[in-house]
């Protein structure tokens, strides 16, 4: 018999909040519900509470005296009365602090297939759109059968996963090596990559045929889904997303720009960047370009320093705002994408076409397999600092109705024209601040992000954000994903056999990394190869090029193949992990839960 023990934390039960609706008698007939109604939209304790809306927006003082403190406000838990303006207020938080990475993943596949403005602005208000309508599903919490649910029942939105972007990327680049989509050849032999819509509606339907995995693993039980997605594989699957998308994604548009000029040819449209048709356009790499990106990651850290609850919850589009506000004035912003984009948008305005592509199969399988892996992690964090049990049926059934919803969400996002989506953590950020868990706050998220899609401007504002701004503030981004999976890194014990497994998970994924191409000739010995083949060759090389995926796979293997340490080969190395922030102020201790193996 051996023992592994994962540390996590649980609030204890607390009394129901102190501020409640003024009439808390519950009615659930017609005529009751209608008073109820009635009183919230025609007083002022319906419309704003006893919240306090100062502290909200104070800013901090962090150098101020030792035992001057803050009182936060009370704790409004899933299900009870909230006032109407805290409930916009809360949720247009949500919906700002989670913008940013809803936007990025559609922005960076346009500019890597080389989209037009008008698809590239659709496929923003799609994203906002279809995550907001998808976010509802997820909040839900509808008995199916038995114990089977759909939906989490708590502040569970969800976004465009980063998971699917660091795979299309590798997707992409076999696409274009195969021919499937098209490139151009210069007199000095630099080759560019054309505009290739047609790879993006690939990516889409296949998709949406891998979506069945994730929708059957969710009736697979959770008891055994967290023994064979430990802590271990989730918390590097999430550390190497992070981390493949800084060095991807975020520090190559803070130079400039991820697409050919970041090669700085000496010919051609990519010359310069974003491209030589560009306000103000300058090589790759200018001090002009790392110091806009340095400025708005320098406003993040200062929303945090100074900012009230309120701008700190929103601080990346903070980032986002000044670093704009900059460029435009430096006139590297000329606004033709918002002149183009259209008053009023919703989905289908522009379509694709959906088809499969056989060599991405395996790895959309391994994505949706990772997403399972994020929601479950997500789904324990929601429900912490939530204040809901993190044990037991009820926490399992959460589990199970989220990773249902999920791999749902995954089949409809796709036939909205949205890649996979997955449950955004950093909202789990704003419960913890607000302390609002409440789900009426979620709804108007979900109405916020919504709106947000449906106004066509507002998506051709984000498609003028210069690359070196976004750049500065996704690299932000992308380190919290990447410190999100550290997190989850740290409930391991680290064990020998647990440091065994990472570093062989770790020397792959940082392997992949440094030296992106180590993989890309491994079959070029085999001759001929018919189609079939040649699809299974690069769908295995797919896997290998990236990070997350094949560090992802060997911390899975390796975790199931090697036998767990007694508990006393290595106390020494057993660490109690204790994350304060997510602690409510007085009354959480540590739960530790044992996991027995034989």
């Amino acid at each position: 018999m051996s023992i592994r023990s994962v540390t996590t934390e649980q609030p204890e039960k607390l009394p129901p909040p102190s501020v409640t609706s003024a009439h808390p008698e519950r009615s659930w007939n017609v005529g009751g519900r209608v008073k109820r109604l009635q009183r919230k939209l025609t007083t002022r304790h319906g419309w704003f509470g006893d919240y306090d809306y100062a502290w909200l927006c104070t800013p901090t003082f962090p150098w101020r005296r030792t035992g001057q403190t803050k009182i936060a406000p009370p704790f409004y838990a899933l299900d009870s009365e909230l006032p109407i303006i805290l409930a916009a207020a809360s949720g247009l938080q949500h919906a700002l602090a989670m913008l940013a990475g809803l936007i990025t993943p559609p922005i960076i596949f346009a500019s890597t297939l080389n989209l037009d403005a008008a698809t590239s602005a659709y496929m923003i208000s799609a994203s906002l759109i279809g995550c907001g309508i998808l976010s509802l599903v997820q909040m839900s919490r509808l008995r199916l059968f038995r114990n089977h649910y759909l939906g989490t029942g708590l502040i569970s939105v969800v976004g465009t996963s980063f998971a699917t972007l660091s795979t299309a990327n590798a997707i992409f680049d076999a696409m274009y090596a195969d021919g499937t989509c098209p490139t151009s050849t210069a007199a000095d032999g630099t080759v560019t990559r054309l505009a290739c819509p047609d790879a993006y509606g690939m990516v889409l339907g296949t998709s949406l045929i891998c979506a069945f995995l994730e929708i059957f693993m969710s009736f697979v039980p959770a008891r055994i889904l967290k023994r064979i997605f430990p802590p271990m594989v989730t918390g590097t699957v999430i550390v190497m997303i992070g981390a493949s998308l800084i060095g991807s994604s975020g520090i190559p548009n803070w130079g400039g720009g991820s697409n050919d000029c970041m090669s700085r040819p000496t010919t051609g449209i990519f010359q310069l960047c974003p491209n030589t048709s560009a306000p103000r356009p300058l090589p790759w790499g200018s001090p002009e370009f790392i110091g806009l990106g340095f400025l708005s990651f320098v406003s993040i850290i200062l929303m945090e320093l100074f900012g009230s609850p309120f701008l700190k919850n929103i601080s990346i589009i903070v980032g986002l705002a000044v670093g704009c506000i900059v460029a435009g004035g430096a006139g590297y912003i000329d606004g033709s994408s918002i002149k183009t984009a259209p008053a009023i948008t919703f989905l289908w305005v522009r379509t694709f076409k959906i088809r499969v592509y056989p060599p991405a199969i395996l790895p959309m399988l391994a994505v949706y397999v990772s997403l399972a892996m994020e929601a479950i992690g997500d789904i324990t964090a929601s429900a912490e600092v939530s204040r809901v049990s993190v044990v037991g049926e009820e926490f399992d059934s959460r589990i199970q109705g989220g990773v249902l919803s999920d791999g749902i969400g995954g089949f409809l996002s796709a036939l909205f024209t949205v890649t996979p989506l997955s449950i955004f953590a950093q909202n789990n950020g704003v419960i913890a601040i607000t302390r609002c868990a409440n789900r009426t706050a979620g709804r108007f998220c979900c109405f916020f992000l919504i709106l947000f899609g449906v106004l066509g401007k507002i998506s051709g504002v984000f498609l003028a954000i210069p690359n070196s701004v976004l750049g500065g503030v996704t690299t932000f981004l992308f380190g919290s994903v990447a410190t999100s999976g550290v997190r989850v890194l740290a409930y391991n014990r680290f064990t020998r056999r647990d440091r065994f497994v990472l570093a062989a998970a770790f020397s792959f994924g940082i392997g992949d990394l440094l030296v992106p191409d180590i993989f890309t000739h491994l079959f070029d010995g085999v001759a001929n190869p018919n189609k079939g083949l040649k699809g299974f060759l690069d769908s295995i090389t797919i896997i290998l090029s990236t990070p997350f995926l094949i560090s992802g796979l060997v911390a899975l293997v390796l975790n199931q193949i090697l036998p767990q340490e007694d508990a006393d080969d290595d106390d020494d190395d057993v660490v109690e992990v204790v994350d304060v922030e997510a602690q409510p102020p007085s009354k959480e201790k540590a739960l530790h839960l044992h996991e027995h193996t034989d």
